[in-house]
């Protein structure tokens, strides 16, 4: 098969193989705050965060194809979102970073949790009721190294999995709004 090129923004309902320089999107320092978008940040690219004291939202899960502009009859939208992941590593500690969905959708899955200066390590596993995940740069984790991944994987359901890098008395870091 030979190797084709794009250009702009190209959705595979089945998957692509993203490398090269726009294989990282970097978040830079004094962001503040920013929404991730499929077409932006999702995928195999993965988001390289430099802001210690970000805010990130999550777009909306939608899970049921509706007909685009074209009208009845028409192509199915391609809006549906499930599946689609994001690869999130803190690349500067995280003194006061979260990561939320939109109010709706819930984190599902676990996030492990390695203390920065050795010992036991420990798992997290979110409520029912959480949809942030915060780091502090210490007993919640984000010292720079750490690593996770949120999927759609259902209507109203995050999947989260990660290796997070904490200090002190390790605690969960998912939370509510």
């Amino acid at each position: 098969m030979a190797i084709t090129s794009f250009s702009g923004p190209v959705r595979s309902l089945n998957g692509f193989i993203t490398y090269g320089s726009g294989a990282v999107v970097n978040i830079p320092d004094n962001t503040n705050t920013v929404t991730v978008s499929p077409e932006l940040h999702g995928g195999s690219r993965i988001i390289r965060t430099n802001d210690a004291t970000l805010v990130i939202t999550l777009p909306a899960i939608i899970a049921t194809p509706a007909p685009d502009s074209a009208g009845p009859g028409g192509p199915v939208s391609t809006r549906n979102n499930i599946g689609i992941s994001y690869n999130f590593f803190v690349e500067t500690t995280a003194t006061n970073w979260k990561l939320g969905t939109n109010g709706i959708d819930r984190f599902v899955g676990s996030l492990l949790m390695v203390p920065s200066a050795g010992g036991a390590a420990s798992g997290f596993v979110p409520a029912a009721s959480n949809d942030f995940i915060n780091f502090n740069g210490s007993t919640t984790g984000g010292i720079a190294g750490t690593w996770l991944q949120v999927t759609a994987v259902a209507p109203l359901r995050y999947f989260v999995q990660g290796v997070v890098i904490g200090s002190g008395v390790l605690a969960t870091p998912f939370a509510d709004a």
